[in-house]
């Protein structure tokens, strides 16, 4: 005996069909790819571009020599970066030992022919030496990426990938001065990190979103893109913003003939976001917002010691710091920390300082500039006073303190009131 199915009324076949489309969507939606990991940034030299068009008597002859030939006109070209104009070149056996090593960009492998555009990576270090420059970049404190795309009207971040969050991702961080904290897309990212988030100011959510991906403050990329018709030219209107209040840095326009050509456009325009986020560190434009940091940690003994609500509120620190109640104030710090030591010497001199009530690290950069927050009992221009009497240079903008030691002043840990502390 054989058995059959009933035959499906149209309606319900319609219905079927329908809960079929909409469980796919919403696996898609779970399982899609996201976005692309960021790559292993080291502290390499790197020279992208670098175009060869050699011959050989088989195609693996032919290869070696365009490989040999990139890595001399990247050390000419990384010579001129560095030093300006042209260098003198070095010996094919010394460069092996400079080049940590070639990524191909693209290559065309012919029977005796070799067409390729590489990446040419040197050894920081050795490299440093032979350019005579130092191996240290300044970097400024760890800043989360939020890249935001906007394409046929719509907003993306880590929704689904896209060019311009694999351009972030690919984008090598060795020489940049900023110090950037990039993610993959996975997890919570799609959630917390959307591109509705640069549009929201309140600060106690920032303080957790960045305290989760470990950073002092944020910056926000925008790319929106225009296209002339399907598959034709493209124009980007790129946009560097950073900090809650979703402050503008720069902005510029690129233009593509095709849109073939959009992801070699995404990567320029990232090398030039970079540009102009270094161009506002290094104007003091770029740094770390006071207000997204906790300056005093809870009071435990109060808390300890509370018997109702109103007790525990109290020993929270309010949202100026906890500073307003006492008529004192919080300023940050700015400063160059080479060395762990360094750091310490500082605090020390801050936390010697009278009316100095508490002095932290809110945000460490050993070898560029870190960020201290200290609660002083006074005005800026006394601290100011104070801290030049320890022999600093101090640059005043706000309640931020850009602070430098004068030439000959004595290591903190040997000034004034340098051993003091709280």
């Amino acid at each position: 005996m054989t058995l059959s199915l009933p035959s499906l009324r149209p309606i319900h076949l319609l219905f079927a069909l329908v809960l079929a489309a909409f469980a796919a969507v919403l696996i898609a939606q779970i399982e899609g790819e996201r976005g692309i990991a960021p790559i292993a940034s080291n502290g390499d030299f790197e020279v992208r571009d670098i175009k060869v068009d050699v011959y050989g008597p088989d195609a693996d002859t032919a290869r070696a020599t365009g490989w040999r030939l990139a890595q001399r006109l990247a050390w000419q070209a990384l010579w001129k970066r560095t030093n300006g104009g042209a260098g003198h070149m070095l010996a094919d056996g010394l460069l092996d030992g400079l080049v940590s090593g070639i990524e191909v960009q693209q290559e065309q492998i012919g029977p005796k022919r070799y067409i390729a555009t590489l990446a040419v990576m040197f050894d920081r270090a050795r490299a440093g030496q032979a350019l005579g420059v130092s191996g240290q970049v300044m970097r400024s404190p760890p800043l989360l990426v939020i890249p935001v795309m906007w394409d046929g009207g719509a907003a993306t971040t880590f929704e689904q990938a896209t060019e311009w969050q694999k351009a972030w991702a690919m984008f090598r961080t060795a020489e940049s001065s900023i110090d950037y904290v990039r993610t993959s897309g996975d997890g919570p990212d799609p959630l917390l990190l959307n591109a509705g988030q640069p549009g929201r100011r309140g600060r106690n959510w920032w303080r957790l979103l960045l305290d989760l991906y470990g950073a002092a403050d944020v910056i926000m990329p925008i790319a929106r893109l225009e296209r002339s018709w399907p598959g034709g030219p493209v124009a980007g209107h790129f946009a560097a913003r950073y900090g809650p209040d979703n402050q503008l840095v720069g902005s510029f326009t690129l233009r593509v003939n095709s849109a073939a050509e959009i992801p070699k456009m995404m990567a320029e325009a990232v090398a030039k976001v970079d540009q102009l986020y270094s161009q506002a560190l290094r104007a003091g434009v770029l740094r770390p917002d006071p207000s997204l940091v906790i300056e005093e940690p809870l009071n435990a003994v109060a808390i300890d010691n509370a018997g109702d609500l109103d007790s525990i509120l109290s020993a929270l620190p309010s949202e100026d710091g906890g500073m307003a109640a006492s008529g004192g104030g919080s300023y940050a710090i700015q400063v160059d920390t080479p060395t762990a030591a360094s750091v310490g010497d500082v605090q020390a001199v801050l936390r010697g300082l009278p009316g100095v009530r508490s002095a932290a690290t809110s945000s460490l950069a050993l070898g560029g500039t870190s960020v201290m927050q200290v609660g002083f009992d006074g005005p800026v221009e006394q601290l100011r006073a104070a801290l030049e009497a320890r022999g600093f240079s101090v640059a005043v903008s706000g309640s931020t303190l850009r602070i430098t030691r004068r030439a000959g002043a004595a290591p903190a840990s040997q000034s004034p009131g340098g051993g003091g502390g709280q």
